[in-house]
């Protein structure tokens, strides 16, 4: 494994041990609750959507340069935020020539 890609396998660790948390502490409506529970946070949560869209946008262009799906990996962004394209900057890392 290279360092790209232990980097981005501690991250994703880091951040599913995170959301595993905030999942078994407020449950997934709970984590949208908090999402619009005041400006600030509704900020948070716009900017996030914004950085998800952008984030699916890239995916989908460098999927199709790449001559693979981005689908799933989109979907995924959809539904659970940042794992989309983490996972993707992840199968795009082991997917390189050695």
């Amino acid at each position: 494994m290279n360092k790209r890609s232990l980097i981005l396998v501690l991250i994703l660790a880091g951040f599913g041990a995170l959301s595993a948390w905030a999942m078994l502490s407020v449950g997934y409506v709970g984590i949208w609750r908090a999402g619009t529970a005041g400006p600030g946070s509704i900020q948070i949560l716009v900017d996030l959507v914004i950085a998800c869209v952008l984030a699916a946008t890239w995916m989908v262009r460098d999927a199709r340069e790449r001559g693979v799906t981005a689908w799933p990996y989109v979907l995924i962004t959809l539904s659970a935020g940042s794992f989309g394209p983490l996972l993707y900057l992840l199968r795009r890392e082991w997917g390189r020539p050695a």
